[in-house]
């Protein structure tokens, strides 16, 4: 799916001119709504699930240790990513796929450390992310992903991003968990909810702001599914690869896709486009 959205126009100054805008223009710092864009965050949420699951299994840390590491590799990337002038692929989809990583350990360990039950982890997320949501518009005036230009939005971008991926394990495990669905019809679930998203986008003049943020909710459990379908063994329902196979597998994929990105720039918001979109 790609959306188009746009930038506030500067309000009226007291002399009646345009008065200067809030934010300098500069590089995107998100790259373009695309299908590679959707598919790279397919597969990301697909190894945040099992790269959870393959750390916790492996590392001998136990779930809060791999939680404290894995939040730490995130924020020496994100921090990197703050750092850059514009949107650089590499950069950009090792921080997704981080967060996706963490998102799904901070459910984890609500859920199995603590004892939180999933409809509390699920509404909590729910209402936490509302909350970065009204916060976010009531400072900037928009939403859009095509106008994460200043480091304020790129905070609540990312915040927003962290808590979408949180919210997605959560509701994910609790469809998955109380309605005994199995993996593959799991998946087959959301993802006939992100086609309904899309059409009702697409077809009934959904808005696009919303149609984004509610399809990038969506793809977190469909990730989960399919890499829980791939990694878990045979006899609960799975295919059996196991968690190192599957994390390969698409950490491959994922690789391939963003060089690509890196060498042909096909999904880099250019300034002239964005200026366009802010007109």
């Amino acid at each position: 799916m790609t959306y188009e959205t746009s930038e506030p126009l500067p309000t009226p100054a007291a002399d009646g001119s345009a008065a200067r805008p809030r934010h300098r223009l500069r590089w995107n710092k998100v790259p373009e709504v695309t299908v590679y864009f959707w598919v790279i965050k397919v597969l990301c949420t697909t190894v945040g699930e099992t790269a959870a699951d393959l750390l916790n299994e492996k590392a001998g840390l136990g779930l809060t240790g791999v939680s404290a590491l894995m939040s730490v590799v995130l924020a020496v990337v994100l921090v990197v990513q703050f750092r850059t002038s514009g949107y650089r692929a590499g950069v950009y989809w090792s921080a997704v796929a981080l967060i996706s990583v963490v998102g799904t350990l901070i459910s984890d360990n609500l859920t199995d450390n603590m004892g939180v039950p999933l409809e509390t982890s699920t509404t909590v997320f729910a209402i936490t992310l509302a909350v970065v949501f009204v916060v976010w518009y009531r400072r900037e005036r928009t939403l859009s992903i095509h106008s994460v230009d200043s480091t304020s939005r790129e905070s609540f971008y990312w915040l927003a991003v962290l808590f979408t991926f949180a919210l997605g394990t959560a509701a994910g495990d609790l469809v998955s968990e109380r309605m005994s669905l199995g993996y593959w019809l799991s998946a087959l679930l959301f993802a006939l909810a992100i086609a309904a998203v899309a059409v009702a986008h697409f077809s009934l003049g959904l808005d696009a702001v919303w149609s984004f943020w509610i399809a990038y909710i969506l793809t977190r459990p469909l990730g989960a599914s399919l890499g829980d379908y791939l990694a878990q063994p045979t006899g609960d329902g799975g295919l059996g690869l196991g968690t190192v196979v599957t994390s390969a597998l698409f950490l491959a994929v994922i690789l391939g896709l963003v060089v690509f990105l890196s060498v042909s720039h096909k999904d880099v918001i250019e300034p002239e486009r964005a200026a366009r979109r802010a007109a």
